[in-house]
């Protein structure tokens, strides 16, 4: 049986899991209430030290999934996006708008990358 292992556990969801040389990152917010730009800032550091922690990094994602609040909103998470992926390491990505936990969250991003 393959070994489990989870970071950042808490009572309803871990923050990351790995699993056959696989990490899953569960869906990362920024601070609510800021802009787009700083929310996706954030976000993209929380991925930065999750991956670390799981011994992998952004040249090693496999898939993104971005949802917005508002696609209005799109050109301005991808400047950020755009100067923070690794170039030539570019993972499959989908965009989409959805309702977020709060509507003070604008982005949410999940992404999944091997170790």
């Amino acid at each position: 049986m393959s070994q489990i292992t989870r970071i950042g556990t808490g009572p309803r969801m871990s923050q990351a899991v790995i699993h056959n040389g696989t990490v899953y990152l569960a869906g990362q917010v920024g601070e609510p209430g800021t802009s787009v730009a700083e929310q996706t800032k954030a976000i993209l550091a929380k991925i930065d030290a999750l991956l670390a922690e799981a011994g992998s990094d952004k040249t090693r994602i496999l898939s993104a999934q971005v949802w917005l609040a508002d696609m209005a909103d799109f050109a301005e998470m991808n400047a950020v996006w755009d100067a923070w992926v690794a170039p030539g390491h570019t993972p499959a990505r989908a965009a989409g708008e959805s309702a977020l936990a709060t509507p003070d969250y604008r982005v949410e991003i999940i992404v999944t990358a091997a170790l």
